[in-house]
């Protein structure tokens, strides 16, 4: 059940929301943990009951780890829990992965052969499985306390971030969810948040994904370099605008409830380092681990060789908890190398340059990454690659940027580059200096118009992306096969 779907908007949503203010006290929590389950249930059936499985295990853990007086059994029942949720991801999400692997290996020497079916993945299981991980640390380091078991459980399955994020503390919502900050303001805040990125998705991550689809299934020996450029750019696009649009619509829907989500996305393409992009980028992610991986590993506190190791393995864990395949450790390895290049001296010498000099290297290392990352095989990444460098015997007429490119496209990937930047933020300084500066008498009427203005867009906004999704066909956010 898609966030953009006329089943959600329509029917779902208001629904759960007129029961969750029909409601009061706990039954506020009720309402919302049944309509999450059954959210989940609609696109997972039976597989829930792996979803309730670590809730049940994690909680129990929790539990214990709260009371047992023995930091070594502590440590131990901690690093137990953790492989358990561990084994289980590993057994759904990279078992075909491992099979494969092993099979290849054992096929040049004539050996036997593993025979795996293909195993379904779960929708969601390494968001909520890095949640029940986060939420066992935080509670042996003593910072988070267990909490009663209709909270985890809400925690765990609560819908705008069950499937695909953002990844949030249960620290930072425990107490929320015991009573969620339900305002009339926060709610009209979530329902504009939800909008904008709901016309994200709708408006330009889905038209723009047509380019990167097209292109990246096209043969790669067949593309000429402004072909390639042209679907890289597109899915530059696409990704972000996809993702950062749902990671809006969790933020949204979670304060319709009076839940407050720390934001996921700070216009990471406006970044002039892989370092600065990483501080911006799935920002909920990179803090995961680097609060529950690096840091423990020894972070920076170790020495450069150290260091630099450390960042290498993260990244290359980063890589591997996206998907299944060589092609995602080799995006993970390749930041993590940009990351160590940038410790070794080259982000020093970046400061010293002009903006542009760091924000285009950024950017062409970022789109150099997406390549791998969208590409299905390491072969297929590399192939792309040669015909952006113009080594691509395509011949121009089968595949020509004019075959992509209708008004449609070209107006979305325009309203993407103009929404990477922080056009918004200029806006709304621009809004207010344009108010203080009014006359005093002035100032009410000025600021109900700018309201009514912002109101007429957002309501053209839903109405204009309503109308796309009634047109389109099923298009599933990005990162629901994570």
């Amino acid at each position: 059940m898609l966030f953009s779907s006329p089943l959600f908007l329509f029917l779902f949503l208001p629904l759960v929301l007129a029961m969750f203010f029909l409601a009061r006290g706990t039954g506020r929590n009720m309402v919302l943990l049944v309509a999450s389950l059954g959210f989940y249930a609609w696109g997972e059936g039976r597989y829930v009951l792996v979803m309730a499985a670590i809730i049940a295990v994690n909680y129990a853990a929790a539990r214990r780890l709260e009371w047992l007086p023995s930091p070594a059994r502590k440590r131990f029942l901690l690093a137990a829990t953790i492989a358990v949720d561990l084994i289980g991801l590993i057994a759904f999400k990279y078992a075909n992965f491992l099979v494969d692997n092993v099979d290849s290996m054992l096929g040049v020497f004539g050996s036997y052969q593993i025979h795996l079916g293909p195993v379904h993945l779960p929708l969601g299981i390494s968001f909520f499985t890095f949640h029940a991980i986060s939420y066992l640390v935080d509670i042996h380091r003593g910072q988070a306390r267990a909490g009663g078991p209709l909270t985890f459980a809400l925690y765990m399955t609560f819908f705008p971030h069950s499937i695909a994020g953002p990844i949030v503390r249960y620290g930072d919502i425990a107490g929320q969810l015991v009573d969620p900050a339900i305002t009339t303001e926060a709610f009209a805040r979530g329902v504009r948040r939800f909008v904008i990125g709901l016309a994200k998705k709708m408006l330009i991550a889905n038209p723009v994904a047509t380019v990167a689809e097209a292109v990246f299934q096209a043969p790669t020996s067949d593309l000429t370099a402004s072909v390639a450029w042209l679907g890289v750019v597109s899915y530059t696009l696409q990704i972000y605008f996809d993702f950062s649009g749902y990671s809006d619509m969790a933020i949204g829907l979670a304060a319709m409830f009076g839940i407050d989500f720390r934001e996921n996305f700070d216009r990471p393409y406006i970044a002039r380092s892989v370092t600065e992009f990483w501080r911006r980028w799935h920002i909920s992610l990179s803090t995961w681990f680097r609060d529950y991986v690096y840091i423990p590993l020894g972070g920076n506190r170790r020495g450069p060789l150290r260091t630099y190791a450390n960042l290498l393995i993260v990244f290359a864990l980063c890589g591997m908890w996206h998907g299944a395949s060589w092609n995602f450790l080799v995006w993970g390895l390749f930041h993590g190398v940009l990351l160590v290049a940038e410790r070794m001296g080259l982000g020093r010498w970046l400061e010293r340059q002009s903006p542009v000099v760091g924000h285009v290297q950024t950017m062409l290392a970022v789109m150099i990454g997406w390549v791998f990352f969208r590409a299905e095989s390491v072969g297929e990444a590399f192939g792309i690659l040669r015909s952006m460098a113009g080594f691509g015997t395509g011949t121009g007429v089968e595949y020509h940027p004019s075959v992509y490119l209708d008004p449609l496209v070209m107006l979305a990937m325009t309203a993407g580059v103009i929404g990477s930047m922080p056009v918004a933020a200029w806006m709304v300084r621009a809004r207010e200096r344009m108010v203080e500066t009014a006359w005093v008498s002035l100032r009410p009427v000025l600021r109900g118009t700018l309201d009514m203005i912002e109101l007429g867009s957002l309501g053209l906004m839903f109405l204009a992306s309503s109308m796309f999704l009634a047109a389109g066909t099923h298009n599933p956010f990005i990162y629901f096969r994570f």
